[in-house]
């Protein structure tokens, strides 16, 4: 899109800045905000509690489970059109700004102000989520944990355009960024059903729901299916049959750290943690070593085509993992990770990968999954028991043919959305940025 630009321009005097329109002026935040500090006290049952997000100031429910202090006296009163700051931890914390569309209370670490009535309050939450997205307040950190004092916060120059401009921008950029993200939700939920699309290929494939029939894939029919006996499973084609994983595979338990070696010598050697078995696919940019004797490597080593499956943690860790194919070697593993190893002729170790992420796969780890509040994991004796529907070998491979190439179909159609996504992501990003620092003129839109 092509914007006008102003007729005139003036130094800022912000090196990082440049010019801004002549008509602004740089207005010190303590004309522009009140500090609040409106704590609940005994009242905090009267106020919905609030979170500063990513996607902005939400509320909270104590029922949808997440780390609460004991009682909430200490946390402070926040009304709809009040700003919220983070103003400690800045460079880590994703999200340091609010403007809350909500009654309600938040903690007391973060900071409240209201904004005096001559400022378009919409217009400073753009501002400042501009300044936020680049960490642009960094000359104002102090101490180790990148604090802004209030003195700094109220020093620091706002760029103030007349009200009715700050109106006008506030107004397009309300009407521009909520095209552009219900453009993004949109793509987003085309990611959604392409993944959903890929997990439904996926289960008909490895359950026989779907097979190759003349060179087609096709619905079996009805009566060339019988019942696994595995509810999750459900009808597989006659021909198939159900084994226990442990009937044809060996499972290693990884290496427990803090082992006492004596007066042993040790050697160092590559580690593999749970963080690095992902969905799929390795992510090795981080590897841990550890030393150990060298008589303990071969009890852990790792070997090609081994498939490492994760113990637990959070549910989303709970039964990972892909096909280990030397990308590190020597290498070992941890102790929740699992290494599955074919040890009978007739199984195809990326069928069996396949269906660890395969619908019924994941709904075997999460109902025998040992469970806390917020965790889950499952042991080698589970693993072991995992019910696997196996078609003979010639098919498992056209199986694995079949969905290696729809998979890569739909991985790419994904890319593309995503690839999108980041593009409209950035263009809203600039689209702010040049309003709010008047590279764009928009007050005749």
């Amino acid at each position: 899109m092509q914007f006008k630009k102003y007729d005139r321009y003036k130094d800022s005097g912000v090196e990082w800045l440049g010019e801004i329109p002549e008509g602004w002026q740089l207005l010190s935040n303590k004309y522009v905000f009140n500090l609040k500090k409106n704590q609940v006290g005994k009242k905090s049952s009267d106020y919905v509690l609030l979170s500063l997000t990513l996607k902005g100031v939400i509320q909270r429910v104590l029922e949808d489970g997440g780390k609460f202090p004991a009682e909430f006296d200490t946390y402070q009163e926040v009304k709809i059109g009040d700003f919220i700051f983070c103003l400690f931890d800045v460079e880590e914390t994703p999200r340091c700004v609010g403007l809350s569309d909500y009654d309600g209370m938040i903690t007391g670490a973060y900071t409240v102000m209201e904004v005096n009535p001559n400022f378009d309050k919409r217009y400073l939450y753009y501002f400042f989520l501009n300044l936020d997205s680049d960490k642009r307040l960094r000359p104002l950190y102090t101490g180790l944990r990148n604090t802004i004092s209030k003195d700094n916060f109220f020093s620091f120059k706002t760029f103030i355009p007349p009200l009715p401009e700050q109106t006008a921008i506030a107004n397009f950029l309300d009407d521009k960024t909520a095209k552009i993200d219900q453009a993004i939700t949109q793509k987003e939920k085309l990611i959604a059903l392409l993944k959903e699309r890929k997990q439904i290929l996926i289960q008909n494939a490895v359950t026989g729901k779907w097979s190759m029939v003349n060179g087609q894939w096709s619905m079996t029919p009805k009566e060339k299916l019988k019942d696994s006996g595995v509810e999750w499973i459900g009808e597989i084609p006659v021909g198939w049959e159900v084994k226990r994983l442990k009937n044809f595979v060996f499972i290693q338990s990884g290496l427990t750290l803090g082992k006492s070696y004596g007066k042993k010598k040790l050697v160092s050697i590559p580690y593999l943690r749970v963080a690095n078995v992902q969905d799929g696919y390795f992510s090795l940019n981080q590897i841990s070593e550890v030393e150990i004797p060298e008589v303990e490597i071969p009890r852990y080593l790792l070997k090609l085509g081994d498939i490492l499956v994760t113990e637990g943690g959070d549910i989303d860790k709970l039964g990972r993992g892909t096909i280990w194919n030397s990308e590190i070697d020597p290498c070992i593993h941890q102790n929740h990770i699992f290494s599955v190893r074919l040890i009978s002729p007739g199984i195809s170790t990326k069928f069996i990968s396949i269906v660890f992420g395969a619908d019924y796969g994941r709904k075997y780890f999460t109902h025998t999954a040992n469970k806390t509040t917020n965790l889950a994991s499952t042991n080698s004796t589970k693993l072991g028991n995992f019910p696997i529907a196996l078609p003979p070998l010639l098919t498992q491979h056209a199986i694995v043919a079949h969905i290696e190439t729809q998979s890569t179909k739909i991985d790419q159609a994904i890319t593309l959305q995503q690839t999108q996504i980041e593009k409209l992501k950035e263009y809203k990003a600039t689209l702010i940025d040049s309003a709010v620092t008047g590279k764009i003129k928009v007050s005749e839109l």
